[in-house]
């Protein structure tokens, strides 16, 4: 490797181990930091609260019953063998295809239905955390205006619930942390006593089918459908205390599933579910797409309450049967919903709409445009100097590289790329991992799996470079310069995702939930470069060892002392 005059080749092999030292300790500070800021995130919202507008006005049912089937997807749910009972109650009443947005973890699928806000604004975590660690909603919610309104609330589910909801919002409760059917069997005995008492909204979560997706072999096991399968009985057991003349039963899941069991990252099948509306005040019928925002201020307009302040969603007028009242209160309270949102979420974020950009009248997806317009307003201007960023320490690491002559750049290049064609090979086709959070069980697992495919992709990419240019025929600060080229090689290849994190998201969740597709990719480029530095200091000092002619002058095309 060319270098300057006043550098002897013992001061560059320590450089660039040093500067592998530095990579390594950057790369596991930043890795470990940007997971735990996913983990920590909490709305700008959260310290400005909008408050609740007033009720609706008449109920259209005495009351709603709210069974969540944790991790339901919806082609398991649309099988009649499987799950008669669901299906049945589809044929009653209303139905539709309903649509969520990641991160597609529990907790903040479960804020999301029951706040009406994605995750960004919902104020609930961004990802699962441990239960001591839950923070509590600070938002209005379907249960603070169902009691706003005089009706009693009941919750019987997994005990995140405990957290999640302000307990001054439910009336009664029973919570449970476990997750199988034996603790459903329980969980739905609790509940069904509260059935035939003046309750106006329960809460019943059935966890099974998340458990066998996690712990019993994924979508394709058996396991799956007899827990999918246990769940429909259950669904007809609290079905045969509703009497639907006169209550609303409504069935749905929090997000879906892939394959190999897990979920939290952006495929279409672990963000797609099922809703079922069933009894009084709804028109049966198939009614195409919904979003998880839609469940709050639709279920809120049938009992009568307000519209939930921070929803993002739309009453589901077209299935429902409102009171006239009701129907001429709607249109105000959605206009004065919407307006308070967006004018306190863009002072919150610093970016506020002028006077005339605020929409009017009452069409809630003409306001969350205006919303989502004011997000793109402020990502742009913090993207703008990150990808300028971004490119600049790419241009510099290539510029290092471009001091190796043509047929050492030819042969580290082609190293570094095939070890990451070996990598991905392995991970996607052999391992079967989708590039999403989906399958990562937690950063720590998620380092020990891709350590080794790291190891076995840099080690061969490492053979081949070194085989190509003679590396082990020559001295042996030569086949060091040799492994530290090839090294700055594979990390420009990993700078490529990490940069387009950083250009996306920045360097850590900050405001506003990061594309997690990218922030994925990032992650899990951060975490291959980390242990790449250390890898490659290793593999640097075997190189030096197995030189076969410790004094002999270089032939590799490296400009060697």
């Amino acid at each position: 490797m060319k270098r300057p005059s006043w550098l002897t080749s013992s001061q560059m092999i320590i450089a660039g181990l040093v500067f592998c030292l530095v990579s390594t300790g950057a790369a596991v500070l930043w890795a470990l930091s940007l997971y735990n800021s996913l983990s920590n995130y909490r709305s700008p919202l959260s310290d400005h609260v909008p408050q609740p507008g007033a009720a609706l006005g008449q109920p259209a049912t005495r009351k709603i019953v709210f069974v969540l089937i944790d991790a339901l997807r919806l082609d398991t749910s649309l099988q009649a063998a499987t799950m008669p009972t669901l299906n049945q109650l589809r044929q009653q009443g209303a139905s539709a295809v309903m649509h969520s947005r990641p991160p597609s973890y529990s907790e903040p699928g479960y804020s999301t239905l029951l706040i009406g806000a994605w995750p960004a604004l919902n104020g609930g975590p961004a990802v699962n955390r441990d239960y001591t660690d839950i923070p509590t909603w600070t938002q209005d919610n379907l249960f603070s205006a169902a009691q706003r309104v005089g009706l009693r609330t009941a919750v019987s589910g997994y005990n995140w619930f405990e957290k999640l909801i302000p307990q001054s919002a439910v009336d009664i409760h029973f919570y449970t942390p476990g997750e199988d059917q034996l603790a459903d069997q329980d969980v739905v005995a609790a509940a069904l006593p509260w059935l035939d008492q003046k309750f106006g909204l329960v809460l019943i979560h059935i966890d099974q089918v998340d458990y066998a997706g996690h712990h019993e072999g994924g979508f394709r096991s058996p396991g799956w459908a007899a827990a999918a399968k246990r769940s429909d009985k259950l669904l007809a057991a609290i079905l045969a205390r509703v009497d639907l003349t006169k209550d609303t039963i409504f069935v749905c899941s929090d997000h879906g599933q892939i394959d190999a069991g897990g979920h939290g990252g952006t495929e279409p099948v672990v963000l797609t579910e099922p809703w079922v509306l069933a009894g009084a005040g709804v028109k049966p019928g198939q009614y195409g797409d919904v979003n998880m925002v839609d469940v709050a201020p639709t279920l809120a307009a049938l009992l009568g309450a307000n519209l939930p302040a921070i929803t993002q969603g739309q009453v589901r007028q077209e299935m429902l049967i409102l009171s006239a009242g009701t129907l001429s209160a709607l249109p105000g309270a959605a206009q004065t919903q919407q307006t308070q949102l967006v004018a306190t979420y863009t002072k919150a974020i610093d970016h506020a709409l002028a006077g005339d950009q605020m929409p009017q009248g009452s069409a809630v997806p003409v306001y969350q445009q205006a919303l989502e317009q004011t997000v793109n307003d402020r990502l742009y201007l913090e993207r703008v100097p990150r990808w300028l960023t971004a490119g600049f320490v790419l241009l510099l690491i290539v510029g290092l590289l471009s001091r190796l002559k043509r047929r050492t750049l030819a042969w580290v290049y082609g190293g570094a790329l095939l070890s990451q064609v070996i990598f991905h090979a392995i991970y996607s086709l052999i391992e079967g991992h989708p590039y999403s959070m989906s399958w990562v069980p937690g950063i720590f697992g998620l380092i020990m799996d891709i350590g080794l495919l790291t190891a076995i992709s840099l080690t061969a990419g490492w053979l081949l470079t070194l085989s190509g240019l003679g590396a082990f025929h020559q001295s042996r600060s030569a086949a060091v310069q040799i492994s530290l080229g090839y090294l700055l090689a594979v990390f420009s290849l990993l700078l490529l995702p990490i940069g387009v994190h950083y250009a996306k998201n920045g360097a850590l969740v900050t405001w506003i939930v990061p594309d997690m597709q990218f922030f994925y990719i990032g992650l899990m480029a951060l975490v291959q470069l980390c242990l790449s530095a250390i890898l490659g200091m290793l593999l640097s000092g075997l190189a030096a060892l197995a030189v076969r002619k410790p004094g002999a002058a270089g032939r590799s095309g490296v400009a060697l002392p």
